[in-house]
């Protein structure tokens, strides 16, 4: 007989959260295929006169514009780190506890390893960022801010507007154009990475524990077991809800 368990539904990303995301996804899509096409450009049209083709040009426009949305969104993201919920405070992205260092390996030995722990602990059911998820976005905003200071520095040499040359210390600071470019390009194939192993538990995550991982990035809510949501209040110093209209009936 199947184990019947309730669940209650959480709001956890706000607007803010979920439009930075969505943002994100289109930027660096947008980024990469200009960014792969302007390191290795394809010879089209190639027998025709160059004044009478403009394909490298609207490429290149395509690469700078998004890039100037890239730069304002993560600004967007970390002003929301203060004035955010919880599940999107600066502190999420902290993970340096001892906890949050022992959750870690759990993570990775039961969620990545797939080694079932002997007895199930539902309070290692994570309402926002699980510690791994917290390490790689911390390391990918890293990657964001490296990101944006190289392609502006890049971008000085040529930019007749002010703000990009703000940026002209960035390349003679790595050695010249030639390191720039290959940090600027090796961030791409980063992010490419991070976007592979980032959907890949998203899916796991939202097939093996049905609490709507994927869906919560649209609309915003997860699905938490009774138990821990009771534990969260307590924590919090609050009393045990029954929530009857956000429950979720669910069979495991």
């Amino acid at each position: 007989m199947a184990t019947v368990h309730l669940y209650n539904r959480i709001f956890v990303w706000e607007v803010p959260v979920r439009v930075f995301h969505w943002l994100n996804v289109i930027s660096i899509i947008v980024l990469s295929g200009t960014g792969y096409l302007i390191g290795d450009p394809p010879a089209l049209m190639s027998g025709a006169e160059a004044t009478n083709q403009y394909y490298f040009g609207i490429v290149r426009f395509i690469h700078f514009a998004t890039a100037y949305i890239f730069m304002v969104g993560l600004i967007y993201r970390v002003a929301w780190m203060f004035l955010g919920n919880k599940y999107a405070s600066w502190r999420v992205f902290l993970p340096f506890s001892r906890q949050s260092l022992k959750d870690t390996l759990f993570i990775l030995r039961d969620h990545i390893f797939l080694q079932n722990a002997k007895i199930y602990d539902f309070r290692k059911n994570w309402v926002g960022h699980n510690p791994v998820a917290s390490f790689s976005y911390l390391a990918v905003f890293f990657m964001m801010i490296v990101s944006i200071f190289t392609g502006f520095g890049l971008y000085s040499d040529m930019a007749t507007w002010w703000f990009p040359k703000m940026f002209s210390w960035v390349v003679p600071l790595l050695g010249g154009d030639f390191n720039a470019r290959m940090i600027h390009h090796l961030l791409m194939w980063g992010f490419i990475l991070f976007s592979v192993i980032h959907i890949y538990p998203a899916m796991w995550h939202d097939w093996l524990e049905g609490r709507g991982e994927i869906s919560s990035i649209i609309a915003g809510y997860k699905f938490i077991r009774k138990e821990r949501y009771d534990e969260k209040r307590k924590e919090a110093g609050l009393e045990p809800n029954d929530c009857s209209s956000d429950e979720k009936e669910y069979e495991e």
